[in-house]
């Protein structure tokens, strides 16, 4: 008999997303959750489920809604289970998924993957709708589409060259010489992180980042099965004599930086502290990613140099996007790099997708020479929900603590005690989603952290600190009498 597979309680918990917001008895919803994945096969077969109490735990229930969850599949035959062996996926169960092809079970893509429903999404760190400026540049684009003999077959691997000329000239303008030559344009700035890793990483290669740091960077380098190493970050930013020891330490393939408006502590790197993280980095002929993504978000009048400005040599490949300054539903971005790099990158885009949508990149070029006053308006916005965001914690929940953002999206917030994912299971059941910070940080820590974002309009924030202030005593209550078996959703 093959041997049932370890499945990580921390992965379970994540694949179960949204399993409580339904109502009805939580043992019922946990099952259809689990049903739902055996059935879609991201339960793949012999997939050893975590022991009652751990899952428990972990959830926030009672140990008995776990065990009558398991006992109900296990009467529908989804499960088996054996005393002293514990709770696994039924053999008989064939999806024809290969457990390796199951996916992320990150609760940051999860949150975008599951249909809206009753609860606020406060996992989600995005601009809540898209600009005007976005829709009149659409209008103005359709006019340059070419005429059906316009010569045009509509495949720009690299990118529209209106796109890749605009965001040249851009670089330029702001100090940091650069050529088309030098941009490729992606499907976002997360298929640019996607091309990066495989063009510079194989299974077991060492990737450095920072901890925390953008999920999504990690579910890219997770998916390239590197081995992911982190150096702390706080609001201050990243101690350069530990970065540099690291370096040494693990001699990475690849590292990865987001230096400014830091997803999730909104911190920003000095100037002197980028530039000797950077010059120790190339110096030892590792490739760097610079996250800019965020750039242009800063709740200051300036922002330091990006980390190409910093040095004359080495591998320094700059990653950018619309989604955070324009509107998440621009799937746009791009890298910036040296030429021979963007070749190699280009080629394996090129497979992936023969180039991104044309319409988009013309609207996007159209848009450029005002992309400045439409990140303005958005800083405008962030600043007033940020500060909405700090005076409804501080009422609210006074023994949190965070420390305010210089920029970005996102509050980086401690909570006195307990652990951040089962508080998320408790908050899921008040309505709200938030994300823990073990989401970010590849060390599996920042367990006493949650990242909680300002983008949403300002009444959809105070609503959500009032779920949560009701979520936390009740969080609270699970650890001394953990709730009865078979309760109702809140």
């Amino acid at each position: 008999m093959t041997k049932p597979i370890p499945w990580p309680v921390e992965r379970l918990v994540a694949q179960l997303g949204r399993w409580s917001t339904s109502r009805g008895p939580l043992y019922l919803l946990l099952a259809e959750r689990l049903r739902e994945l055996i059935d879609s096969g991201q339960l793949p077969p012999r997939a050893a489920l975590p022991p009652d109490r751990v899952l428990a735990e972990q959830l926030a229930v009672g140990r008995s809604t776990v065990v009558a969850a398991y006992d109900h599949l296990r009467a529908e035959r989804k499960l088996e289970r054996q005393q002293g062996r514990g709770t696994w996926v039924a053999s008989a169960v064939l999806s024809g998924v290969q457990p390796s092809a199951v996916g992320t079970a990150n609760p940051l893509f999860l949150n975008y993957l599951e249909p809206a429903d009753t609860a606020t999404p406060l996992a989600c760190a995005a601009p809540s709708g898209p600009p005007p400026e976005l829709i009149d540049a659409y209008r103005r684009a359709l006019a340059t589409l070419p005429g059906p003999d316009g010569g045009d077959i509509g495949y720009h691997p690299l990118g529209h060259p209106a796109l890749r000329m605009g965001l040249a000239r851009r670089y330029t303008e702001h100090g940091l010489p650069t050529g088309p030559e030098q941009i490729l344009v992606t499907t976002g700035g997360q298929q640019a992180l996607a091309l990066i890793a495989r063009l510079f990483l194989g299974p077991g290669d060492p990737v450095l980042v920072q901890g925390p740091t953008y999920p999504g960077a990690l579910e890219v380098f997770r998916d390239a099965a590197a081995v992911i190493r982190s150096v702390t970050t706080t609001v201050d930013g990243v101690d350069p004599t530990q970065w540099t020891a690291t370096l040494d330490s693990t001699r990475p393939r690849l590292a990865y930086l987001n230096p400014t408006n830091h997803n999730p502590t909104g911190g920003t790197l000095p100037v002197l502290a980028r530039r000797r993280l950077v010059e120790v980095t190339v110096a030892r002929g590792i490739p760097l990613i610079a996250d800019t993504v965020l750039d242009g978000l800063s709740f200051r009048d300036t922002e330091p140099p990006g980390l190409a400005e910093l040095v004359d040599t080495g591998t320094v490949l700059t990653v950018g996007s619309f989604s955070k300054t324009v509107w998440g539903g621009v799937r746009t971005g791009w890298i910036r790099g040296a030429t021979e790099d963007i070749a190699r990158l280009s080629r394996i885009k090129t497979v992936h997708d023969l180039g991104s949508a044309v319409l988009e990149q013309l609207a996007l070029a159209e848009l450029l020479p005002r992309l400045d006053a439409v990140a303005a308006a958005r800083v405008t916005r962030l600043r007033q929900r940020h500060d909405q965001l700090c005076a409804r914690l501080r009422d609210a929940l006074p023994d949190w603590r965070f420390e305010p953002a210089g920029g970005g999206q996102c509050l980086w917030v401690r909570l006195p005690c307990g652990d951040a994912s089962a508080f998320a299971q408790v908050a899921l059941r008040h309505g709200v989603t938030v994300l823990p910070g073990t989401a970010l940080d590849a060390t599996g820590g920042s367990t006493e952290y949650l990242r909680i974002p300002f983008t949403a309009p300002v009444a959809e924030l105070t609503e959500s600190v009032r779920r949560l202030a009701l979520a936390w005593p009740a969080y609270q209550r699970t650890g001394q009498a953990p709730a009865a078996v078979h309760a109702l959703v809140v």
